[in-house]
C-alpha cells in the first residue's frame, strides 16, 4: 500500500522552476531517502509535503484514514492529518525546557476543552499528567530524561537534534519528514542516530522519507533512495543501485 504518490508535481517561483515533473511514491512502513546537490529541490519538495507551498500543477496524495490531496494540505493542519516533520536549522524554544518542548507536541491530542482548562477541572489535570507521563516516556528512549528540566538552549547540538525528532513524535505522526537529521553531528552521534531511527519506525509503526548528505546514513538505513538535481528526479532505486549509477556519481558524488 503506498502511503504518499506524487504526480507530475512542478513548483514555479516566477521564472524559476524549483520543482518539474516529480513522480514517487512511498510505501507505508518504509524509510526513504532523499538526496541531492544544495538547491536540488530537496526542502522545497518538503515544503510542499507540508502544506507551506502549493504546487503550480500535480498533484500529492496522502493515504491516510481519509485520502488527502495536496489541494487540502494546510501547514496548521498537517501535524493533525499526521504529518510531521523537522527542519535543517533546529527549531527548539530555546528559552523553554526539554520537557516543556516535548509537551507542545501534545497539543493536539490533549483530550480536554476550553471550559476546563479555564475552571481547572478534573479532566484538565488528568489531561495534563497524561502528556507530562508521556513526555517522560519519550525523554527516556532518547536519553534525556536526566536533562528534562534543562533550557533547550543549554544542550549539545546533537541532544537538541534528538529533542527536536522526540517533540516530533510527540504529535503522533504517521509520516514523519526528517530534514538533514545528521547535519552537524560527529560520526558516533551519526551512529547512534542511525540506529536511533531504525527503532523508532519499527516502534511506532511509521513510515519516514529523510533529506541527507551523509551517505552512509542513507545507504545503510534507506530502503529506498531518490536523486534530485536542479528540482528534478534523475534516478531512483534501492541503495546499491544509486550507488553505482553514473548519472547520480556524476551530478552528487563528484565522479565525471
Amino acid at each position: 500500500m503506498y502511503l504518499m504518490e506524487v504526480k507530475n508535481l512542478y513548483k514555479n517561483f516566477g521564472g524559476i522552476k524549483a520543482i518539474t515533473d516529480i513522480n514517487m511514491s512511498v510505501k507505508k512502513d518504509e524509510i526513504v531517502g532523499i538526496i541531492g546537490p544544495n538547491g536540488a529541490g530537496k526542502t522545497t519538495f518538503f515544503n510542499l509535503l507540508t502544506g507551506i507551498y502549493k504546487p503550480t500543477s500535480g498533484i500529492i496524495n496522502l493515504n491516510f484514514e481519509k485520502k488527502l490531496t495536496s489541494r487540502e494540505f494546510k501547514p496548521h493542519k498537517m501535524v493533525q492529518y499526521g504529518v510531521v516533520r523537522t527542519f535543517q536549522n533546529i527549531r527548539l524554544f530555546k528559552e523553554m525546557t526539554v520537557i516543556e518542548n516535548v509537551l507542545m507536541g501534545y497539543h493536539n491530542n490533549i483530550n480536554y476543552g476550553v471550559l476546563p482548562s479555564i475552571f481547572r477541572l478534573n479532566s484538565f489535570y488528568n489531561g495534563e499528567k497524561s502528556a507530562y507521563d508521556e513526555a517522560l516516556k519519550l525523554l527516556e528512549v532518547f536519553d534525556l530524561s536526566n536533562k528534562s528540566m534543562v533550557l533547550a538552549k543549554h544542550l549539545p547540538y546533537g541532544e537538541q537534534r534528538k529533542l527536536e525528532i522526540a517533540r516530533a513524535l510527540a504529535s503522533r505522526p504517521k509520516l514523519l519528514l526528517l530534514d538533514e537529521p545528521a547535519a552537524g553531528m560527529n560520526p558516533y552521534e551519526t551512529k547512534e542516530l542511525t540506529k536511533l531511527i531504525r527503532w523508532i519506525k519499527d516502534e511506532f509503526n511509521l513510515t519516514i522519507i529523510l533529506i541527507e548528505h551523509d551517505m552512509s546514513l542513507v545507504m545503510e538505513i534507506c530502503e529506498r533512495v531518490y536523486v534530485f538535481d536542479y528540482g528534478t528526479l534523475i534516478a531512483d532505486g534501492i541503495p546499491e543501485e544509486i550507488q553505482n549509477n553514473p548519472r547520480v556519481i556524476k551530478a552528487y558524488l563528484g565522479g565525471e
